[in-house]
């Protein structure tokens, strides 16, 4: 009696163990299959993807606009080096000016100081000339002449050209023949000095007459000088 009452729970145990293990077995086998599926997403995702033209021509259009930017940036350097260079020069060029303007200026007062000068020593050789003029108005023609036959001509010719014709005729008769007629062509040089080149092309016929009223007796020792000394 008791094997009978022990077979339908031997019976049913052994059922509730099947379906256990059935259950494992339909658990693993789903397992196996997620497994499987995740394998091939896995494969699926670590595959190569296959080229897009698309995204190749972007990509290729990309790396040209970095070259091209690439190559501006470093055009704009050199630019900007240059452009510092240039206005390091002028700097350089406007400090030049400067030096030379400073320069220029200083030689301008320099100059306008020589003038200034110049002008008081003329200025004092016009009174100096006028004081040897006046001299030698005052003094004999023969005194006078002596002291004009040894004379230079920077001092003589500016004397000789201020004093009047008729103190200065005398003088010149008692002077040499050779250094009167020197002093004769000097004076008459500086009088035809500020004429026309046509005017200075004829003989200077009015230049002797320097010797004035009374020069007529002195006319032929100036001419027979030469006629003497042969």
């Amino acid at each position: 009696m008791k094997a009978f009452r022990l077979l339908p729970a031997v019976i049913v145990v052994g059922l509730g163990l099947l379906g256990l293990k059935g259950e494992g077995l339909i658990d693993a086998a789903l397992a196996q299959e997620q497994k499987a599926a995740g394998a091939d997403l896995l494969a699926k995702d670590t595959a190569p993807l296959p080229k897009d033209p698309v995204a190749e021509e972007v990509k290729s259009e990309s790396a040209a606009e970095v070259d091209v930017l690439s190559s501006l940036a470093k055009r704009r350097t050199e630019l900007e080096a240059r452009e510092a260079d240039i206005d390091m020069r002028a700097q350089v060029l406007t400090a030049a000016e400067q030096r030379v303007d400073a320069k220029i200026a200083t030689l301008k007062q320099l100059q306008e100081q020589i003038a200034t000068l110049l002008g008081q020593r003329d200025a004092e050789q016009q009174k100096q000339v006028a004081s040897l003029v006046k001299t030698y108005s005052a003094m004999k023609a023969k005194d006078a002449a002596r002291i004009f036959n040894t004379l230079p001509d920077e001092v003589l010719v500016p004397v000789a050209q201020l004093m009047k014709s008729d103190v200065l005729a005398p003088i010149l008769a008692a002077m040499t023949a050779e250094k009167a007629q020197h002093l004769t062509q000097k004076l008459a040089g500086r009088l035809t000095l500020p004429e026309t080149a046509a005017n200075t092309a004829a003989p200077p016929t009015a230049a002797p007459p320097a010797a004035a009223p009374g020069a007529a007796p002195q006319a032929a020792p100036q001419t027979e000088a030469p006629k003497a000394a042969k």
